[in-house]
């Protein structure tokens, strides 16, 4: 990978490699999740803060019979085993229950697949007559001929665990690559004349593994179409399905329109009717029904409420929360800050740490100034308050219900209710002042 990150902590789809598949072997509900680590372990150990996973060291890395062969003490006598691996994260949780099901009568199951390049698998190898699968060959130790066969082994599979028990110490390393494999133990099964099955996924993209940029880069792309499919098929409008990222969890309503360019981040929520223009980003965002979003909008940790107009170029910040109708035009920034319903700020404001009633108008320019350079204060402008263009209100500081603060004003003190409060220096014109004139070179 060309990183100091361990491969399985590489990110898809906004989450670790090793994420997706805990996510997809939780819903097997599994009575034991064993992760076996080496390279990078304590890196993964942080990450991954699941309480109920064992973790297992393999200090040496020798072969995936030797990785497994350091879980066997923690594995029941009884039961089944399930073999998935880290850096392999798109395959579904209805392809691995199927191959679950085939090893019920005591056999052993291989999730196998036929590609057009089987280059860098292990091969399949199967009695003719019988079409039994009869051994696994790893291509390092695989003849020409072998090396020809597409059907390959992805690693994955289900063993009994007394058949483990019995047979992973006695695995050996007699291969080219002097490592124990797991695969021996299907030629162990094949001796003992218990049946290996095999499962095929409905996709070749679901036994895809990660060991490069370039192979991470293809399976994002394969991830964010099959959220894209997901989102068509219940029903959101989709301006370019391949130009959307979900990266995290995205629940939409009925009649969800999503232009071009979004990515979705945490936990969205859009609510009926909501329509997201191009080139927005949301991140632990719920939008009410009706909303429309502008383009080029920065949303996080908000909540936006009903027939709201959203930018465009509005920024929100954590801790936001917007009644309905609530209008946020061009270039205004919101942070820390609950605005009532009907209140509208068009443009160029900032609003900090600030609680706005019902009926506000916030007039362009207009700054709340919510930091002393060493503490951050509140602003409170109650219902039915005018604040005039480029006014400043000096934290902490309330403008009472129905105030009027004239254009142009910084406001130092609480503005009483229903009245006209404004600070400005008296006009003048001062004579014999000449306009300055640039310099000839």
């Amino acid at each position: 990978m060309r990183s100091s990150i361990p491969k399985v902590l590489h990110g898809l789809g906004g989450k670790p490699l090793l994420a997706h598949v805990l996510k997809t072997a939780r819903v097997l509900s599994p009575k034991n999740i064993c992760i076996v680590y080496g390279y990078g372990g304590d890196m993964v150990r942080q990450a991954i803060t699941d309480t109920d996973l064992n973790w297992i060291q393999q200090t040496e890395q020798l072969g995936t019979g030797h990785a497994l062969l350091q879980a066997l003490p923690s594995l029941s006598e009884n039961g089944l085993t399930l073999i998935l691996f880290g850096d392999v994260p798109l395959v579904r949780s209805e392809t691995l229950d199927k191959l679950i099901h085939a090893s019920e009568n005591k056999s052993c199951a291989l999730l196998s697949v036929e590609l057009e390049k089987p280059q860098g698998y292990g091969r399949i190898i199967r009695d003719v007559g019988a079409n039994k699968v009869i051994a696994i060959v790893e291509e390092k130790d695989a003849s020409l001929e072998e090396k020809e066969i597409r059907e390959i082994n992805t690693g994955m599979m289900v063993i009994p665990n007394q058949l483990l028990h019995k047979w992973l110490p006695n695995i050996g390393k007699k291969n080219k690559q002097n490592e124990y494999y797991l695969t021996d133990i299907i030629a162990m099964a094949v001796k003992q004349g218990i049946d290996v099955v095999t499962v095929k996924p409905v996709d070749a993209w679901e036994i895809l593994g990660v060991n490069s940029k370039h192979q991470l880069a293809a399976l994002e792309r394969i991830y964010q179409r099959n959220c894209a499919d997901k989102l068509l098929d219940q029903g959101v409008s989709l301006a370019d399905p391949s130009r959307i990222d979900i990266r995290g969890e995205l629940i939409c309503g009925h009649d969800v329109e999503i232009d071009i360019n979004c990515i979705f981040e945490g936990k969205v929520i859009l609510g009926d009717n909501v329509i997201i223009k191009a080139n927005n980003i949301l991140k632990n965002v719920s939008v009410a029904a009706g909303t429309i979003i502008a383009p080029n909008c920065l949303i996080e940790d908000t909540v936006i409420g009903e027939i709201c107009q959203i930018g465009p170029y509005a920024r929100f910040r954590p801790k936001t929360e917007l009644g309905n109708n609530v209008h946020i035009g061009n270039f205004v920034e919101v942070k820390n800050s609950t605005i009532a319903t009907g209140t509208k700020a068009s443009h160029l404001s900032y609003i900090g740490d600030t609680l706005i009633g019902r009926n506000v108008n916030i007039g362009a320019g207009t700054i709340t100034c919510n930091y002393d350079g060493v503490n951050k204060h509140q602003t409170i402008i109650e219902d039915n308050v005018f604040i005039g263009s480029d006014s400043q209100l000096i934290a902490p500081v309330t403008v009472a219900e129905g105030a009027v603060i004239g254009a142009g004003s910084t406001i130092t003190r609480n503005a009483p209710p229903g009245k006209l409060t404004l600070s400005r220096s008296k006009q003048v014109s001062v004579a014999g002042w000449i306009r300055p004139v640039k310099n000839k070179k």
